[in-house]
């Protein structure tokens, strides 16, 4: 572990670990990476681990561990911390890319003076890191987004994103679990289901996952929509060529 990470108390329940100021593979790696440790530690009075960017949020109870005790912890082990990429899970989305479901879709292309098929294939041609979730309850950031359809987001957001939109703004992509008013570019839509509270994890994807979407037709989208069980799939291609 190179990165001299930063402790900084959140009131008197939360640490956050702070391992830099960017957003960036190598520092997201180090924060999961972390985050998967101190879990397979099984400590007593921790109650929640939240991923961020660039940071590690430890949710612990006082009775149970001071915050400079948990900070020994923490430093101990982060010597010998290794961040691994082969047990990362590898999903495959289906997404169906229409203008008439995505109506963001068809503005994409014009602003970045592209074809809608250039458009769909740019953005399903590459592999993303997802970062954290949060926004809404099983938003995934995901990283990697071509320059070429990279935009800003929108100066007045939409008042209503429709469930399971497939979304892009900077050099991001992500997925609205819900419908929810947002300022992100949504350009498909997939079967999907990525949040169900009754579900342990109740969010599908988790920080350190790879993603990539898999274009579909429309009869497909309707057929995979009528299914109630999770619709995700391993990705076993291999990285997009």
């Amino acid at each position: 572990m190179s990165a001299s990470p930063r402790f900084l108390a959140n009131g008197d329940t939360v640490m956050v670990v702070e391992f830099g100021e960017g957003i960036d593979l190598k520092t997201s790696s180090q924060v999961t990476a972390l985050a998967t440790h101190i879990n397979s530690l099984g400590l007593n009075g921790i109650n929640d681990l939240v991923p961020t960017f660039r940071s590690l949020a430890i949710h612990y109870d006082p009775t149970y561990l001071s915050f400079d005790i948990l900070e020994e912890i923490v430093r101990t082990t982060l010597p010998d911390l290794k961040v691994n990429h082969h047990g990362r899970r590898e999903w495959l989305i289906p997404t169906f890319y229409d203008p008439q479901m995505s109506p963001d879709l068809m503005e994409v292309a014009e602003r970045c003076s592209l074809s809608i098929e250039e458009v769909i294939s740019l953005h399903s041609q590459v592999a993303y890191h997802v970062y954290m979730i949060g926004f809404l309850p099983g938003f995934p950031y995901l990283g990697g987004l071509a320059s070429k359809i990279s935009l800003p987001r929108k100066e007045t957001p939409s008042l209503r994103i429709p469930e399971r939109s497939v979304a892009i703004a900077e050099r991001m992509t992500a997925i609205y679990p819900n419908e929810s008013p947002g300022g992100w570019y949504a350009i498909g839509r997939t079967p999907m289901t990525f949040f169900d509270p009754l579900n342990n994890p109740p969010a599908l994807l988790a920080p350190g996952d790879q993603v990539r979407f898999k274009p579909i037709k429309r009869d497909e989208f309707d057929h995979l929509s009528d299914q109630s069980e999770h619709l995700a799939e391993q990705d076993t291609s291999g990285p997009p060529t």
